[in-house]
């Protein structure tokens, strides 16, 4: 399954983070998209409609387990998905902005 390093993410980027409501609240990659994996085949067309055309989806959750379900999903559906390798814990560490929504600074839960 093809991975990503999180220092290899550029801005512009779309991310989607598969994490649930209390962990995206906690604190997220600011102009991530937010589809829980529990919600993830209901919610599907969020992520169609949002996606760039013809563009790569950057997987995220909390460790990079999730995501790599998702990502191996989307891949089956035809999308060019790729996981990132240790999820929103190594983007916290590696200093990159956590957000909440209001966009105050925010914390990996």
């Amino acid at each position: 399954m093809p991975t990503v390093e999180v220092s290899d993410l550029k801005d512009g980027d779309f991310l989607l983070d598969v994490r649930e409501d209390d962990e995206w609240a906690a604190g997220h990659a600011g102009g991530a998209l937010h589809i829980p994996m529990s919600d993830f085949v209901a919610r599907y067309g969020e992520l169609t409609e949002a996606a760039p055309q013809d563009g790569r989806v950057f997987v995220i959750c909390r460790s990079g387990g999730r995501s790599a379900q998702v990502t191996m999903y989307l891949a089956q559906q035809g999308i060019d998905a790729v996981n990132v390798a240790g999820g929103m814990q190594v983007w916290e560490a590696a200093g990159r902005p956590v957000v909440t929504d209001s966009g105050a600074p925010g914390v990996v839960a």
